[in-house]
């Protein structure tokens, strides 16, 4: 019997209780972390005040160990792939430019504008640095065939819970060697438990990027959300930088930005200090990484486009830069599953064939004069739709696609793509945890992330490393994934032969 059909095992309640409990106990301990909701009917405290802790699993989820070190391996591979994409101008602008996205899609207009205005005005493009997640699912569409890993999506911009990935990590390993999870399963042991070093290898893109900077005293620059809730996974990655490296962060809104941020003679990136104190000397910028931005409430007026670009002009390197947040539109992932488009960027000893196999078939609902819309309707149980966004809540699926298709307007249809829904293994259940809401049992599904990083540009060497990995796993009736937008849980990785 298939370790997944018969997983978790059995736990009484009393086990249970002793596991949320040393389960909780460690999150809020070890910074595992959220801020609380906000309450509508009254501002937001200048400080936090309390936190909770991150939804979380009692029990990590089983992954095969060679569909584990494959996810890890095509990292590498989709590294590379995506920096000669972001490098590709001419691409970009052909799928995403006029005559693409940019007529259909007000946001993917608003920043490919941006970066055309900067290539006009002859900017020198700054450093790129893709902070990267290629998010997999497992695929086996019935009980006797073999199971594979399949992309979901790819990520290039504000991948989160890298650190809070590694604490939940920590977490099971305390709960394997403080209570053994009672003998449940001889599979729960610490060498089936992968060593999760995300924060490392997180730190380590951004402060590579610091380095070849060259200024030691620069400062990297978080924009983040206002009032963000997932403030410590931030944090933790700001303490590693500094702890590890030396390297102070600055963290500003764009509404902030607009009255702090400027740029000196020689393309300098300085940040004045918001309070109003006259000896405020401003911090001087190696890196701009980008914790908001990937959605369109984050640009509140147009001001906030123009804060962007601002940022871009500068010589700092940008995490990601307005060329590498087009490449990861989902388009772009679509028009590169075609015959012989990913090959223009990727050789086979590079790991092409790898990165193919990978995929699901992907269209667009504009192709073929109709075509590709019909074959969304007709094929709709089986199917996604996504537009050109990140951030959770925006895809269309299966018996809600037709009525869609329907109403939406043709010219609108080019935004949209469809792709084959992968089929996890069935059956899998978990115990998740959420704050004020108590243990709950269910049927799940489990997306395991890696990360990756890439410093690259025009006339550089790219450098590139694997950075660390997460696991995020919902209720198998849920279809989105965001753990920040309430869908899942935090977990971590088991690996099973």
């Amino acid at each position: 019997m298939s370790v997944f059909t018969c997983w978790p095992p059995d736990l009484t309640t009393e086990q249970l209780d002793q596991l949320t409990l040393l389960a909780t106990t460690y999150a809020l301990s070890h910074s595992l972390l959220y801020l609380p909701p906000l309450s509508p009917d009254k501002l937001p405290p200048p400080v936090p005040e309390s936190a909770i802790h991150a939804p979380i699993s009692l029990l990590p989820t089983p992954i095969p160990r060679q569909l584990f070190i494959q996810a890890l391996t095509l990292q590498h591979a989709y590294n590379n792939l995506y920096a000669r994409v972001a490098l590709d101008i001419a691409f970009l602008d052909r799928v995403m430019g006029p005559g693409g996205v940019t007529d259909v899609d007000e946001f993917t207009s608003a920043l490919w504008s941006a970066w055309k205005t900067l290539r006009d005005e002859g900017i020198p493009p700054p450093p790129h640095l893709g902070i990267f997640r290629s998010d997999y699912l497992l695929h086996q569409p019935a009980d006797d065939d073999p199971i594979t890993l399949k992309q979901v999506e790819f990520n290039t911009i504000s991948s989160s819970f890298g650190a809070l990935s590694q604490k939940v990590a920590g977490m099971h390993r305390y709960l394997v060697e403080s209570t053994g999870y009672f003998s449940i399963s001889p599979l729960l042991s610490s060498e089936n438990l992968p060593l999760n070093d995300t924060l490392h290898g997180l730190a380590e893109g951004l402060a590579e990027a610091h380095r070849a900077y060259g200024i030691s005293t620069a400062h990297v620059l978080f924009v983040v959300q206002p009032n963000e809730r997932n403030v410590f996974d931030q944090r933790l990655l700001e303490y590693q930088l500094f702890e590890s490296y030396g390297i102070r962060v600055t963290r500003r809104t764009f509404a902030e930005l607009g009255t702090t941020a400027s740029i000196s003679p020689s393309r300098a990136l300085l940040i004045a200090p918001i309070s109003s104190r006259p000896d405020g000397a401003p911090a001087e910028i190696s890196v701009v990484y980008y914790r908001a931005g990937y959605t369109p409430t984050d640009y509140a007026s147009p001001a906030d486009y123009a804060t962007r670009a601002l940022l871009e002009r500068s010589r700092a390197a940008q995490c990601p830069s307005l060329a590498l947040q087009l490449a990861g539109g989902k388009k772009v992932q679509e028009v590169l599953t075609r015959p012989g488009v990913l090959e223009r960027f990727l050789a086979p000893s590079e790991g092409a064939d790898a990165v193919r196999d990978n995929w699901m078939r992907m269209w667009g609902l504009d192709e073929g004069a109709g075509a590709g819309a019909e074959e969304a309707v007709r094929r709709a149980p089986e199917l996604v739709l996504k537009p050109q966004r990140e951030g959770g809540g925006n895809n269309v699926y299966r018996d809600k696609i037709p009525a869609f298709v329907a109403q939406l307007p043709w010219r609108e249809r080019a935004a949209w793509v469809a792709m084959e829904l992968i089929c996890p293994p069935r059956r899998v259940g978990a115990h998740l945890v959420r704050s004020g809401a108590g243990r709950a049992s269910a049927r799940v599904v489990s997306e395991l992330g890696v990360f990756g990083w890439a410093l690259f540009g025009e006339g550089r060497e790219t450098k590139e490393a694997v950075a660390g990995w997460l696991v995020r796993t919902k209720a198998e009736d849920v279809d989105e994934g965001g753990v920040a937008a309430g869908y899942s849980v935090l977990d971590s990785v088991l690996l099973v032969d």
